[in-house]
């Protein structure tokens, strides 16, 4: 069996993350970390759990987590980068749900955090945790960096217009819309069912902590310097991502449904949809899985993307999940087959 360690389980990807473990037939969580909520019992703070799970929170010890098979990072940013040199030395594996090692430039990172990087030496051999993109190289990284939640959905829904050079990659546009979950657990007065029900908004028009992610992972994919204007918004739900992705056709007429459902074919996790139907955030509700959707409106020159996940599956642990089976050679949908909920 799969011994599995948790940095940092009391918020909303790490109770996710223990939900999915408690289905998967090769892995048990062996231990699970908190500084605030040390001696407490698991069940007690996520009752969900109860009959799972027969665990307390501990204080973070560096051999103890070394001894488990892997260690996942539901931490806030800044938490992992000062943990993680010393888990690798001591021969763990480390997959960070966290944004500390997305982004491959030290400085970048600096400048949309607002602190130094802790462990920038590590940056060089990170390896970024969309299956889609780098399962091979995922399969033998000792550190993965799970993707964010937007980026995740961003990124697929553009794959096959960059990877095939169909598109221009200097005026990309993410029209993107998130589930309060996306902002964490902590307590926000904009999270409040008053505050947040009824109502959509955009936020963080002048620059998202997301932006550089997704540039670098677009620009990776094209070969060459991406450029997007990316505005999020916030849903009146719990859970779910929308983006609505647009980009100019450098020769409009190809079948674009066609190399969509050609290009995700064997992906386990990308759904494309039949042409003329297009996602909704409710069908993926629970499940690690992406649906797309794709149109050429008026058949003019721009393409339409259409791109939903849960972001606490697909956007977040389901994804880290995902990312664990691949490094330990075990069957990828291991823990994740859960079908969307509905209603």
């Amino acid at each position: 069996m799969i011994r599995v360690g948790i940095v940092g389980g009391t918020g909303y990807t790490g109770v996710e993350l223990l939900r999915l473990l408690a289905a998967h037939g090769e892995a048990e969580v062996a231990v699970i970390t908190s500084r605030a909520e040390a001696g407490r019992r698991l069940d007690d703070l996520f009752p969900n759990l109860r009959g799972h799970y027969d665990l307390a929170f501990s204080e973070p010890d560096v051999q103890v987590l070394a001894a488990c098979d892997i260690v996942f990072f539901a931490t806030p940013h800044n938490v992992a980068m000062n943990l993680v040199p010393e888990l690798l030395a001591a021969g763990a594996r480390v997959i960070d749900l966290s944004a500390d090692y997305r982004l491959r430039d030290a400085a970048q990172w600096s400048a949309w955090y607002g602190e130094a990087h802790a462990s920038p030496e590590l940056l060089a051999e990170v390896v970024y945790g969309l299956p889609e993109i780098n399962r091979r190289q995922i399969a033998d990284a000792r550190l993965v960096a799970c993707p964010g939640c937007y980026p995740t959905a961003v990124e697929l829904g553009l794959l096959p217009l960059l990877a095939n050079d169909l598109v221009e990659t200097d005026s990309l546009i993410a029209s993107a819309a998130s589930g309060v979950t996306g902002a964490g657990r902590q307590a926000k007065v904009d999270n409040l069912l008053s505050e947040a029900s009824d109502s959509f908004k955009s936020y963080a028009v002048a620059g998202h902590r997301h932006l550089p992610e997704i540039e670098q992972t677009l620009a990776d994919i094209a070969g060459r310097d991406a450029r997007i204007t990316f505005v999020p918004h916030l849903l009146p739900n719990i859970r779910g991502i929308q983006s609505t992705l647009f980009a100019r056709l450098r020769e409009p007429g190809d079948d674009l449904q066609a190399l969509f459902e050609e290009h995700f074919a064997d992906e386990p996790f990308v759904d494309v949809l039949p042409a003329g139907v297009y996602p909704q955030t409710r069908t993926v509700r629970g499940a690690n899985r992406c649906q797309l959707g794709v149109a050429v409106p008026q058949g003019r020159d721009t393409v339409v993307v259409m791109s939903v996940i849960d972001n606490l599956v697909k956007g977040a642990s389901g994804q880290a999940l995902q990312n664990m089976n691949i490094m330990l050679g075990l069957d990828e949908s291991e823990g994740l087959r859960q079908v969307g909920l509905l209603p």
